[in-house]
């Protein structure tokens, strides 16, 4: 190892963070996490103190989130003009709260022994805080470290069980086996690996329920956010979205005849207010087939008496063919600094694009459809990464996430955001329907396995029959409590093998 990172191991673990995404979405290098956690444990094992531990524990989680959302620089590049100003300190402004949760996991490792203490209270207090981060400060859970696994969908099994956040604890378990030196640990480990993947296989050999009749037909129209709202391009941009959906409804009523058609676009795909603009509504309507649906992503906005704007709203709205409106969902969890300016009024400047708030609908529910027509749950943008808290108090027979990357580029951002999704399809046991501005739009049945996709930066349609929904499994029912638990039983271990070394220790010593 170089001797300036011995000298410096705040740069070590800055560094040590900064590589542990590399098996993050898109890359998924799995392995990695075998060098960094177990060095990032030894580093802390050195610290002279837990002023010392708690610094370095912050470089670590300051690396491993700077290098994890590098991408949210790139939705500065639709107004740079504007702010420029924010480029060189955007991602660290948002990696350094992050950061903060990596304090406690890497103060408890340096206050406990070498071995089982000190790896167990690592996991323990690692998934504790990703738990805590995903509600303090209205919640920002992304890259949670059990989505290292959203490659394929074996890995994702035991997430029916135990969640994403119990994947992150037997993610960080696994991977700091090497710290402990030990054939037998190594073994176990492979042993917990094989039991794991077993599982995997089995959930996936069970047979699933058939299809729905229905044809989802989603449609990525692939336009740049910086040409989104130019009032020069609103009506082509509507039109590649009516042509799109128009193609893509007559092939699948052509292939499928008798099946309804239900056409999905992206979140704010219309340029138009649709569900108040006339002649937006005939114009869609009019690209559906006889009987068909759509749900599109658009701006919706609420007059007061007085004719002036009182409210806006991020919502989904239903169409049918007679361009009747066949109901709406506003997004309830909003993107602070996007779609709302925290703290209204002392921050001194204005993000919000228009800058006017968008407010806040009630939160997950489903959004029923005509004739019988299975009804998905609605998960406008990031509402998609918050383990345990995409399905109301009715359950939907799938869920429906539209979302506009495009704010991101080709980056790892969207790639990212579609790992939560796929993990929110194995943890609730629902389809998983995405569609994405510029992508990634997929489609994953109910244990995770990808249908269809349409990959990043291209523009086109594709169709799918709707997956049915499983039972609830058991993270349905109980949410994130049995994760919770698993952490707790970590730190619970963990101090009952302190105590136990020291009455051994008092023993041997005598009188």
């Amino acid at each position: 190892m170089p001797r300036f990172l011995l000298v410096r191991p705040w740069l070590l673990a800055f560094l040590l963070g900064g590589f542990s995404v590399l098996a993050l979405p898109p890359v998924h290098a799995v392995p990695v996490l075998l060098v960094t956690i177990p060095g990032f444990l030894w580093l802390i094992g050195t610290a002279p103190g837990w002023r010392r531990a708690a610094w370095w524990g912050f470089a670590f989680g300051f690396g491993h989130h700077l290098a994890g959302l590098y991408w949210i620089t790139h939705s500065l590049f639709t107004d740079i003009g504007r702010w420029w100003w924010l480029v060189p300190v955007a991602a660290p402004g948002i990696a350094l709260p992050v950061a903060l949760f990596s304090v406690i996991p890497a103060v408890l490792a340096w206050r406990l022994p070498a071995g089982w203490p000190r790896v167990l209270g690592f996991a323990g207090a690692w998934v504790a805080a990703e738990m805590l981060r995903g509600v303090m400060f209205t919640g920002f859970p992304w890259n949670l470290l059990g989505t290292v696994w959203a490659f394929h969908a074996l890995p994702l099994q035991p997430a029916s069980v135990i969640g994403v956040h119990g994947l992150s604890l037997l993610t960080v378990l696994l991977a700091a086996l090497p710290a402990l030196r030990s054939r037998a640990a190594m073994a176990g480990g492979a042993a917990v690996l094989a039991l794991w993947m077993g599982f995997g296989a089995w959930r996936l050999a069970q047979p699933l329920p058939p299809d729905h009749d229905i044809r989802l037909v989603i449609v990525q129209g692939n336009v740049a956010q910086d040409t989104k709202w130019d009032p020069a391009r609103r009506m082509p941009i509507f039109q590649r979205y009516l042509e799109l959906s128009a193609a893509g409804a007559e092939a699948e009523r052509a292939a499928h005849p008798g099946q309804p058609v239900l056409v999905i676009w992206p979140e704010t795909a219309s340029p138009f207010l649709l569900a108040q603009d006339p002649e937006a509504i005939r114009l869609a309507a009019a690209a559906l087939p006889p009987e068909g649906l759509l749900l599109a992503g658009t701006v919706r906005a609420e007059w007061g008496p007085d004719g002036r704007l009182r409210e806006l709203f991020n919502s989904l709205v239903g169409l049918d063919s007679a361009g009747q409106v066949l109901g709406i969902f506003d997004k309830a969890h909003l993107v602070p600094f996007g779609e709302y300016m925290p703290l209204g009024g002392i921050l001194p400047i204005r993000m919000v694009t228009g800058g006017v708030d968008f407010s806040a609908g009630p939160g997950p529910e489903v959004l029923t459809l005509p004739r019988g027509l299975p009804s998905p749950g609605p998960l406008i943008c990031y509402e998609v990464i918050f383990p345990g808290r995409v399905v109301g108090e009715e359950r939907p027979a799938w869920l429906l996430n539209v979302t506009n990357d495009a704010w991101f580029g080709v980056s790892a951002g969207p790639h990212q955001h579609l790992a939560a999704a796929r993990l929110r399809a194995v943890e609730e046991g629902l389809p998983m329907v995405r569609a994405a501005q510029t992508g990634v739009s997929a489609v994953f049945d109910a244990t995770g396995r990808e249908r269809s996709r349409l990959g990043l930066g291209r523009s086109g349609a594709f169709a799918v029959a709707l997956p049915a929904a499983m039972p609830p499994t058991v993270f349905a029912q109980a949410g994130l409590w049995i994760p919770g638990l698993g952490a707790g039983l970590c730190l619970t271990f963990a101090g009952i093998s302190v105590t136990w070394r020291r009455r051994t220790a008092r023993k041997e010593a005598g009188p």
